[in-house]
């Protein structure tokens, strides 16, 4: 008999922890469980918060905009709306009075035309356009020559954007604007590509043309929306390249369209030299008729420098033949001196063309490298594209 009741009772304790681990398993098992649907809970009650503001958001009544014209007291403020008459209205208790000031757009109440949020302010499209998103990939070394233009150039611009301490202690201000005038081609564009490269600034590039507009008075409020993008984008680079399309000189007799260019010029004249400090804007203007510009906007205080960009010379040509050839598969016996020397009265960008024709010229025969006869030929056809005369030689015949 004992020794079946000590069976029976080892049986039993055997039953009992496996069912006890049993059950511990299926406790663990629905803690778990319970765990996954606490965190399934939260996402639905956080996904139903949303959807409950977005439909209070939908709910709102439509909002008017408006234009802050004067702030007064006891929380109220003058504001002439869009749709026209100006109306004496409230401002939300949870607007900070230092963000409205006169000419700050805001959103307005539909029914009681309370002012509930400040709006930022509107860009012309076109203006938005202008600024490069991409910064140029030009550098110092793609230019050839020009060493004292360029040091002119970065003093004016660079500097002050890099190092405005050294002004500083000197006691000076550095130039307000640089205005950089010569040939068509002379690589007066291609300074100011390098400049923008190197001082990381935003680069806004404006043609003088955009400027002028069909209806009076939108060439001068383009002008003041530009100037001011700048200031919001400082540090910044505002390049106005064809300066003469709007800087031309003033006439006695004008026409409806020339009066209009001229009181766009009028308020870039007031934008240059005005009141309202620039901040870290840097003016660059570059023209090829310097001649023709009005004398108001090349005083001092407009453009401080004056930088001509000459032709190159026969050292400054053979530097650009070999930059725009470095990349080519050339021969490499070819005398970019001679090159130089018959390359005459030529620009950077003549330059640049002819190693494209050169290059065109060897891939015209189904060739994988160019030749100095290529080079030859190439200046010929360039030059004589321009109307000027070209060397005479018997390797050219």
């Amino acid at each position: 008999m004992p020794d079946t009741v000590d069976k029976e009772k080892g049986s039993f304790d055997e039953f009992s922890d496996s069912y006890t681990r049993t059950m511990e398993r299926r406790i663990r098992a629905l803690e778990t469980e319970r765990q996954l649907l606490e965190v399934q809970r939260n996402k639905l009650e956080e996904e139903r918060d949303n959807l409950k503001l977005e439909l209070q958001k939908l709910r709102q009544p439509p909002l008017f905009t408006g234009t802050i014209q004067e702030v007064l007291e006891n929380g109220k403020a003058i504001v002439k709306s869009s749709t026209g008459p100006s109306f004496v209205v409230v401002i939300d208790s949870s607007i900070p009075q230092g963000l409205l000031t006169p000419n700050t757009r805001v959103a307005l109440h539909q029914r009681n035309f309370a002012i509930l949020e400040v709006l930022p302010q509107s860009r012309d499209p076109l203006v938005r356009s202008m600024e490069i998103e991409n910064k140029p990939i030009e550098t110092y070394t793609d230019i050839g020559g020009l060493k004292k233009q360029l040091l002119e150039l970065r003093e004016t611009v660079e500097l002050p954007l890099l190092q405005p301490e050294l002004f500083e202690k000197i006691g000076i201000e550095p130039p307000k604007g640089v205005l950089l005038h010569g040939a068509p081609g002379s690589g007066k564009t291609l300074m100011v590509k390098a400049v923008a490269h190197e001082t990381k600034a935003t680069f806004i590039r404006v043609i003088g043309s955009e400027l002028v507009q069909k209806y009076i008075g939108e060439g001068a409020r383009l002008v003041r929306e530009v100037f001011s993008f700048a200031r919001d984008q400082s540090p910044s680079i505002l390049f106005i390249d064809e300066l003469d399309a709007i800087g031309s000189k003033r006439l006695d007799i004008a026409t409806s369209g020339d009066r209009e260019v001229q009181r766009t010029l009028m308020q870039l004249l007031s934008e240059l030299d005005g009141f309202s400090p620039r901040g870290d804007v840097k003016i660059i203007g570059a023209t090829n008729r310097v001649d023709i510009l009005d004398p108001a906007l090349l005083r001092p205080g407009r453009f401080d420098r004056h930088i001509e960009v000459p032709l190159p010379n026969e050292e400054e040509k053979r530097e650009i033949f070999k930059i725009h050839s470095r990349l080519m598969n050339i021969d490499p016996n070819i005398d970019f001196s001679y090159l130089a020397s018959e390359a005459t009265r030529s620009s950077g960008a003549d330059i640049r063309a002819m190693t494209q024709e050169a290059g065109m010229f060897a891939i015209r025969e189904k060739r994988t490298s160019v030749t100095f006869d290529d080079f030859k030929a190439a200046i010929r056809k360039v030059l004589s594209a321009r109307g000027d005369s070209f060397p005479t030689r018997n390797e050219y015949v």
